[in-house]
């Protein structure tokens, strides 16, 4: 008896270490990259089907999710650090407005009927550029002040900075659009630019978080704050670096899509926070902190990018696709939710 016992255990003890040795060599990512090339097969398959023509081989298109992707990732790679602190940023959409005018307003050429400062046209394009960032800096640094020394929530910090960069942003232009910018300015913005600038932007970040101190305080941030001050880091200078730099990545976004377009205009960015957002919970961030990857989040903005250009390319109308959208990102926050549930 005790034999056949020995050897009805005996495949379950062998196949379990077999199965957690496949399981720690795929990469953290791969099912998050699974489901994106589920989602591209799948419009491939509806655009034969519904379009008589294929998806994933219009070059025109390709380029257009890439370079969407570029804007959406930017922002996405500050509110994913942002995320793990266990935070939320609700204000780098206004804050694309924001900083794409100011940026703009200074890249304006003598060629311009209407510049709004006459005596600062044709300056070189790096003014511009780091006027924008700057002000996406400071309004980071702002949320990051306000959540550290006076105790409001970030949805709360985040959501006046958000009404307010929006209202600066139509205040500062009237309304109007802001156009004749340098070559040299929307040079940033032309071509590959944008996705190169984006790469540059993540490995810098993935590298940040993976290898090095301010890595290592974030995630334990994230993971507990109380214990993080027991064991000496200044959390609030952490937490004030995280938002200032999602601002930062937030004005280059501006910066980078007002010379992508050509203008600046305080329309720019409408619920773009939302998309990043939804990028990094896709890519696996968890809302309650202490898990995210800049991976993820980059294979997050693929994903989002496929599902907006698949479902304009099928047809499906605008709104519907809000409506997709929103479900999406409760279904994400709902999984990560459950899966938060399991481990405790």
């Amino acid at each position: 008896m005790s034999n056949v016992k020995m050897s009805t255990q005996q495949p379950r003890a062998s196949r379990q270490p077999l199965f957690s040795l496949l399981q720690g060599r795929l990469p953290k990512d791969t099912g998050i990259f699974i489901v994106m090339l589920g989602i591209a097969l799948i419009f491939e398959v509806a655009g034969w089907y519904v379009r008589d023509q294929s998806f994933l081989l219009n070059t025109n298109r390709l380029v257009l999710i890439v370079l969407q992707v570029a804007i959406i990732g930017i922002i996405a790679v500050g509110v994913t650090q942002v995320i793990i602190t266990t935070g939320i940023d609700l204000s780098s959409g206004s804050l694309i407005a924001l900083t794409a005018v100011v940026a703009a307003s200074l890249a304006q050429t003598s060629d311009s009927l209407s510049p709004m400062f006459p005596s600062l046209v044709d300056l070189p394009a790096v003014v511009p550029i780091v006027a924008g960032i700057g002000v996406g800096i400071l309004c980071g640094l702002i949320n990051g002040v306000l959540i550290t020394r006076t105790g409001i929530p970030p949805f709360i910090a985040t959501l006046g900075m958000m009404v307010s960069a929006r209202g600066l942003a139509q205040y500062y232009t009237q309304g109007n659009p802001i156009s004749f910018l340098s070559d040299g300015f929307t040079a940033i913005g032309q071509g590959a630019m944008p996705v190169v600038i984006f790469l540059v932007v993540a490995v810098i970040f993935h590298i940040a978080l993976k290898h090095t101190r301010y890595g290592k305080y974030v995630y334990a941030i994230g993971g507990n704050m109380t214990s993080a001050r027991v064991s000496g880091i200044n959390v609030n200078k952490y937490l004030v670096i995280v938002y200032t730099i999602a601002g930062g990545l937030a004005g280059l976004a501006g910066v980078v899509l007002a010379a992508r377009v050509s203008t600046g205009q305080s329309s720019m960015g409408m619920s773009y926070e939302l998309d990043a957002i939804a990028a990094a919970v896709i890519g696996g961030s968890s809302l309650m902190g202490g898990v995210g990857r800049i991976t993820g989040t980059l294979i997050g903005a693929v994903i989002l990018g496929l599902i907006k250009s698949g479902f304009t390319f099928v047809g499906v109308d605008a709104y519907v696709q809000d409506i997709i959208k929103g479900i999406i990102i409760v279904a994400a926050v709902s999984i990560d939710m459950h899966r938060n549930r399991k481990k405790r």
